[in-house]
């Protein structure tokens, strides 16, 4: 296997990709599919994700699933606009590409200040 997640999409983030694109190059790499392969198998015993949750988000690690775990059990509690806000961009860093989110929210709070 060649390096771990991160650098392989990083690989193909440096060539272009983005989106759909980027996800579309993601599942055809055969050493990014092996690696999710094995930690899915892992992690299976454990998941807190529901399918549509197991599509949208990358859940490869222990961290990924406890991320997903606490943000479900604060989005049951009654939270302030803050928080909810808080807990949608923390559940978008787990999405196949995060950086989307990231920069929508940086534009929204850029242009409050403007």
């Amino acid at each position: 296997m060649k390096g771990k997640l991160q650098e392989i999409e990083d690989t193909y983030i440096q060539k272009g990709y983005r989106d759909q694109k980027l996800r579309e190059a993601l599942l055809k790499d055969k050493d990014y599919l092996k690696i999710i392969e094995q930690r899915k198998r892992k992690l299976t015993k454990k998941s807190v994700a529901i399918s549509g949750e197991k599509e949208r988000y990358v859940l490869s690690t222990d961290d990924d699933l406890e991320i997903l775990s606490l943000c479900k059990e604060l989005e049951s509690s009654k939270l302030s606009m803050a928080d909810i806000e808080t807990v949608k961009l923390i559940k978008s860093q787990l999405e196949y590409d995060r950086r989307k989110p990231l920069l929508a929210s940086l534009k929204k709070l850029a242009e409050r200040y403007k």
